[in-house]
């Protein structure tokens, strides 16, 4: 069994450590910082360090202006109201002004799981990716999710972090490299691909190697940033396998999968389907038992390979 971390842990680590290297960096919390996991960097930085209350608007608008001045801000919250509340002042401000603004935006996906549908934020990559020169990052692991605020930090415009509650198992390695931008592939295979981000990565190498003792052989490919979307590598493992199977802890309707779909049926339209939730919001229930109520575990992956695979 792989060792269990949480993201949102990591990246409170990571920008602690980035506080250190770089005085230029500014922490916002909208009154969450102990469950973001931003309460390191206030006790290390407290005059870097703002509790803008529960008002995400406010904070967003801060964050621009304080990035206008030069500073490298990173506003933390839960991933719905990071994306919800306050999306027209990160449209208007933060993306319009292409503004330097790292959004950490964790306890996303159903996996908060008591706090139910009020909560889970289900939408966000879909209300994220749709803005102007935003960019979209969904780590795989702790491990990820450290890599990913150091590559934020040096990413020029606004970039959405997104990060679960629970701790999920770590999967990369920390040689692994790490670009905006650039899938990773953890997997090789012949017969389909599956895409996934997030908490669904370990769920999908999961589902490859059950496939393997069926003797079907499949990529997985860990999309940790779905906006600016590594078109190449999507185009080249569609065109090598023939199919392609996404798998999110997010809506289907504008989510990862329909960037992936997006992207192959422009380039190299093949066999695809969907591990995602289906207008749905979510509820209260503990993380396993949502996944699998919203068929979002490795044996729906399964089953989705082999409907594609039909389907080749």
């Amino acid at each position: 069994m792989p060792d269990m971390k949480c993201t949102r842990e990591a990246c409170g680590n990571a920008i602690a450590d980035l506080g250190r290297k770089n005085p230029n960096v500014v922490v916002l919390s909208a009154d969450l910082a102990g469950s973001t996991k931003a309460d390191e960097f206030g006790k290390l930085f407290p005059q870097r360090f703002f509790n803008m209350g529960v008002a995400e608007a406010n904070m967003m608008n801060t964050a621009a202006g304080l990035a206008a001045s030069g500073k490298i801000p990173f506003a933390c919250t839960f991933a719905v109201f990071a994306s919800g509340r306050p999306w027209e002042q990160i449209r208007n401000t933060i993306a319009y002004g292409q503004l330097n603004v790292k959004i950490v935006a964790t306890h996303s996906g159903l996996s908060v799981g008591p706090d139910g549908a009020s909560h889970q934020a289900l939408e966000d990559i879909a209300l994220m990716r749709v803005i102007p020169n935003m960019t979209v990052v969904v780590p795989a692991d702790a491990v990820d999710a450290y890599k990913a605020v150091f590559a934020a930090a040096e990413y020029k415009g606004p970039v959405y972090l997104r990060l679960c509650r629970p701790k999920i198992p770590v999967i990369t390695a920390q040689t692994d490299p790490f670009k905006i931008g650039k899938a990773s592939v953890i997997r090789n295979g012949k017969d389909a691909t599956i895409i996934a981000c997030g908490t669904m990565v370990y769920h999908a190498l999961t589902a490859a190697e059950m496939l393997s003792k069926q003797n079907i052989n499949v990529a997985v490919i860990n999309l940790h940033t779905i906006k600016p979307i590594d078109t190449e590598t999507i185009v080249r493992y569609a065109s090598q396998t023939g199919a392609v199977v996404t798998a999110e802890e997010h809506l289907a309707a504008g989510g990862m999968g329909s960037a992936v779909a997006e992207v192959i049926s422009q380039n190299y339209p093949v066999p695809l389907e969907m591990v995602a939730i289906r207008n749905r919001f979510g509820q209260s229930g503990e993380g396993d038992e949502l996944l699998k109520e919203y068929q979002l575990t490795a044996d729906d992956i399964v089953k989705a390979v082999k409907k594609v695979l039909d389907r080749k």
